[in-house]
């Protein structure tokens, strides 16, 4: 009975247990660092995913924003207070991320 059920139960554990750590390992090793201002600068699009700015959607042209290959004047549908506030955010940023380097 020992060899006919608990050792192939034993034996798919133990390879489960192996495949998770090496997952485990392996997301950590490969993680993808992304900038948390992409998302926040995303946020404050308008949303409308129309492309007009040259990009594949407002997140694309978030990334370009952030990255600063792209300007917040690219946006056709968003309005003067959105681009003042994304400069004003990227601003803050820029400035908290350049204090907390010098630390």
């Amino acid at each position: 009975m020992f060899k006919e059920i608990i050792l192939p139960v034993l034996i798919f554990a133990a390879i489960g247990g192996l495949f998770g750590l090496l997952i485990a390992f392996f997301s950590k090793v490969f993680a993808v660092r992304v900038d948390e201002r992409v998302g926040r600068v995303t946020e404050m699009l308008p949303g409308y995913n129309c492309g007009a700015c040259g990009y594949p959607g407002c997140a694309g042209l978030a990334e370009k924003i952030v990255a600063g290959k792209a300007d917040v004047k690219l946006c056709k549908p968003g309005k003067q207070d959105m681009r003042d506030a994304i400069r004003n955010y990227l601003n803050e940023t820029a400035k908290n991320t350049q204090n907390s380097n010098n630390k």
